[in-house]
């Protein structure tokens, strides 16, 4: 069995107009969401990638999968498919998938009223820690 990535990995939430965007630490099993990139067709602004890449210089990369309550496929899976298909193109990293069925609801939990007041899209960059905290406890590493 493959060891789990350790270290510094970041977290993606993908979507057609918007990607969130966490980092979190393996040994702890905890992330935090970073931010919410501006996506055309579920594709990011690559440099604004590279520039995340650069500062936290993750092990690996993991990417939450959609999908409906039954675990098919829903209408936006195939686009996360191509999202971490190309960040392992562009940046050579491993990149994991993980479901991410009812990331955005728990993340909707999470976050302070106020706070989603103030930045609608938070909800984006703390799916993606949700969807982190998923993998890390999936790896058997919270």
């Amino acid at each position: 069995m493959p060891e789990p990535p350790g270290g510094t990995l970041l977290g993606f939430d993908p979507g057609a107009r918007h990607i969130g965007v966490a980092v979190g630490e393996a040994l702890l099993g905890t992330a935090r969401g970073l931010t919410t990139l501006p996506a055309r067709h579920g594709q990011p602004d690559w440099e604004a990638v590279s520039e995340l890449l650069a500062q936290w210089t993750p092990e690996a990369l993991v990417v939450g999968l959609p999908s409906h309550a039954d675990g098919s496929d829903a209408d936006s899976t195939e686009l996360a498919r191509r999202l971490a298909g190309r960040l392992h193109g562009r940046f050579g990293l491993p990149v994991h998938t993980v479901d991410e069925r009812l990331s955005s609801h728990v993340a909707e939990e999470r976050l302070d009223p106020r706070q989603r007041q103030r930045d609608p899209h938070a909800v984006h960059a703390e799916a993606a820690a949700v969807i982190l905290e998923t993998f890390f406890a999936q790896q058997g590493v919270a």
